[in-house]
C-alpha cells in the first residue's frame, strides 16, 4: 500500500517505518521534527511539516496518491497536558480531526490511530481488557479518547475504517541498534535507568514505594516497539469500510520498578544508583494488558516476550548511542 504516517520520525513511528518498508509498501512519512528525529528514517521518505498545515498534508496525500493512514503525531507529556491542555486539544484533537476530513476528501479508507492505555484510566480490574470503561484521567488521555469517538462516527457515516491501538509501555529499540529510544525530555523509565547506570545522571528515582503491589513500586507491561510495529502491519491488512477496531497491544503480564531497575543491572553490569521519592499523581499501582483479542482477531503475538529480551535491545542502543541521536 501506499502510506501516509504523521510522526513517523518519532520512537514508536519510526519502528513502524522501518517495518512497513521492509513489508514492499511506499511510505510518506511526515514529522514536524519538533520531537522526532531526522536520523530515524530514511531522508528520501520524509517530508518535514507541521499537521496545522493540513494543505500540506493534502497535497501529499493526492501526489503520493494515500491509500491509507498511520496517525502517530501527538504531543505525549501526561504532566505537560495537565497545566497546558490547550497545547494538547489543539494538537491531538483539532489537527488530528482536520486529517480525518482530508482523509475523507481523498478517498482514504484505512486509518490507524496510536491510541494509549491512558483512556482507561484508573482501571477497575487488570489485565485490562477493550471493554473496561474509558475514563482518562488527565487531558492527554482524554484527547485520545475523543478522537477514538470521532473516528468511530466517521466509520458510521463515510465509506472508512479504522483501528485504534491502545499500547502500554513501549520500549526497546531496533535488533541492530540503528534506531532506539531518544526522547527531550526523557521522562520513560527504561532510558532513565540506563542513564544512571552510565552515570550520565546521578540516579534514577522510584516514585513511590508503598503501593499495593509486590515490592512496593508500580507495575507496568512493556511492550518491545517493534512488536507494535507489527500489530500496525497487522492492523492494517484488516481494516475494510465500516471497521471499527481496537485493540490493546502488551504483553499481558507486568513488571515493577524494581524489577526493571534489577534485569537492567543483569543486562548491563552495571549497578543503577536509586532514590526513593513520593508517588506521583494520577500513577494507577497496576496496568496490564489482556493481549487476547488482538492474539486472536489479527494473529498477533509477542516476539519479544520477556522484560530481559527487550531491555537487551534497548541496552544496545544506548550503549552504541549515549547521547541518543546526537552522536
Amino acid at each position: 500500500m501506499r502510506i501516509l504516517v504523521t510522526g513517523g520520525a518519532g520512537y514508536i513511528g519510526s519502528h513502524t517505518v522501518r517495518y512497513l518498508l521492509a513489508g514492499g509498501h511506499e511510505v510518506t512519512v511526515f514529522d514536524s521534527l519538533e520531537y522526532g528525529h531526522r536520523q530515524a528514517v530514511p531522508a528520501e521518505n520524509l517530508v518535514v511539516g507541521n499537521l496545522r498545515d493540513i494543505d500540506h498534508v493534502d497535497q501529499l496525500m493526492v501526489v503520493n496518491r494515500i491509500e491509507a493512514v498511520v496517525h502517530f503525531a501527538a504531543f505525549a507529556y501526561v504532566g505537560e497536558s495537565v497545566t497546558n491542555p490547550a497545547k494538547y486539544y489543539t494538537n491531538n484533537l483539532i489537527y488530528s480531526l482536520q486529517l480525518l476530513d482530508r482523509c475523507r476528501r481523498n478517498g482514504i479508507q484505512k486509518f490507524v490511530f496510536s491510541s494509549t492505555c491512558a483512556t482507561y484510566g484508573v482501571p477497575d480490574r487488570v489485565p485490562i481488557t477493550e471493554d473496561e470503561p474509558q475514563l482518562p484521567v488527565n487531558p492527554y488521555g482524554n484527547t485520545k479518547l475523543a478522537f477514538e469517538h470521532a473516528l468511530s462516527d466517521y466509520a458510521s457515516a463515510h465509506p472508512f475504517g479504522f483501528c485504534a491501538l491502545r499500547y502500554f509501555n513501549a520500549a526497546g529499540a531496533a535488533e541492530d541498534g540503528a534506531i532506539g529510544e531518544d526522547h527531550t525530555p526523557e521522562t520513560h523509565l527504561i532510558p532513565l535507568v540506563f542513564a544512571a547506570a552510565t552515570g550520565k545522571i546521578p540516579h534514577v528515582t522510584i516514585l513511590g514505594t508503598d503501593y499495593p503491589t509486590p515490592d512496593g513500586t508500580c507495575v507496568r507491561d512493556y511492550i518491545h516497539v517493534n512488536d507494535l510495529a507489527a500489530a500496525h502491519t497487522l492492523a492494517l491488512d484488516k481494516i475494510a469500510p465500516g471497521s471499527k477496531l481496537a485493540y490493546n497491544v502488551g504483553l499481558g503480564r507486568g513488571y515493577s520498578v524494581r524489577e526493571v531497575i534489577a534485569t537492567a543491572e543483569d543486562v548491563t553490569g552495571l549497578k543503577v544508583p536509586v532514590k526513593e521519592g513520593p508517588r506521583r499523581a494520577g500513577d494507577p499501582p497496576v496496568l496490564v494488558a489482556s493481549a487476547d483479542k488482538i492474539r486472536r482477531e489479527l494473529g498477533w503475538s509477542a516476539k519479544y516476550d520477556t522484560l530481559r529480551a527487550i531491555l537487551e535491545t534497548a541496552w544496545r542502543w544506548h550503549k552504541a548511542h549515549p547521547n541518543g541521536f546526537g552522536e
